[in-house]
């Protein structure tokens, strides 16, 4: 997002990789297992916006494994975008757009880039206040199409809880650094998304304590 924060250095990782490409090693941990969820909430064609695409290494597995996917990688930061296209222009793929700049905290956005039939945002609601959070849900659901998918992954707290003590201390992590951001409750986002007037469709456990949250917009 545009909007700056404090945040500490595990946030965000990104090591200066070759060229223009940045390497997250979050990103590698964690592309294979959200390329296989996708593989079964994702529809098959259309087009595919990905919010907050940071290094560009997981839009570049996405449109590898779903050709029928016209994907549209987005984010804020200039470095982040050259290399998020870096990725695009290795992977030989031709269903990867040009990076645009995108903070989905501010209103309006959601009208300008309407029809997309799947739009993917991972890891980082944790690292926004809860008001940017329910501006990017409200805008998501406007840019979605009827039927499209909403898919939210990352860490959060269950029913107001911790559920482990990685995740205590990332969180703490991230409140000393500025109390507005920090582990959302699931509940509270799933509010968000149904007041948003998207159907949630399934809540899944991911790896290393993360969750999925898959939401649809009505189709009629």
């Amino acid at each position: 997002m545009t909007n700056r924060l404090n945040l500490p250095d595990t946030a965000s990782i990104a090591d200066k990789g070759e060229g223009d490409k940045l390497v997250a090693p979050s990103a590698a941990r964690n592309c294979d297992a959200i390329c296989d969820l996708l593989a079964e909430v994702a529809p098959k064609e259309g087009r595919a916006l990905e919010i907050a695409s940071g290094t560009g290494q997981h839009v570049a597995a996405f449109a590898a494994r779903f050709p029928g996917l016209q994907w549209q990688p987005s984010d804020p930061d200039p470095a982040r975008r050259a290399s998020i296209d870096a990725y695009a222009a290795e992977s030989g793929c031709s269903n990867i757009a040009p990076a645009i700049d995108l903070d989905a905290s501010r209103p309006g956005w959601g009208a300008a880039l309407s029809g997309q039939n799947l739009i993917t945002l991972c890891n980082l609601l944790h690292l926004i206040p809860m008001g940017w959070v329910e501006v990017l849900i409200a805008e998501a659901a406007r840019a979605l199409a009827p039927g499209g998918r909403l898919m939210i992954y990352g860490p959060f707290m269950r029913a107001g809880e911790l559920t482990s003590e990685g995740d205590e201390a990332f969180h703490a992590s991230l409140t000393a650094q500025d109390p507005r951001i920090g582990y959302k409750d699931d509940f509270d986002v799933i509010d968000l998304i149904q007041g948003a007037g998207l159907e949630l469709a399934e809540v899944i456990e991911m790896p290393a304590n993360n969750l999925a949250l898959i939401a649809e917009k009505p189709a009629f």
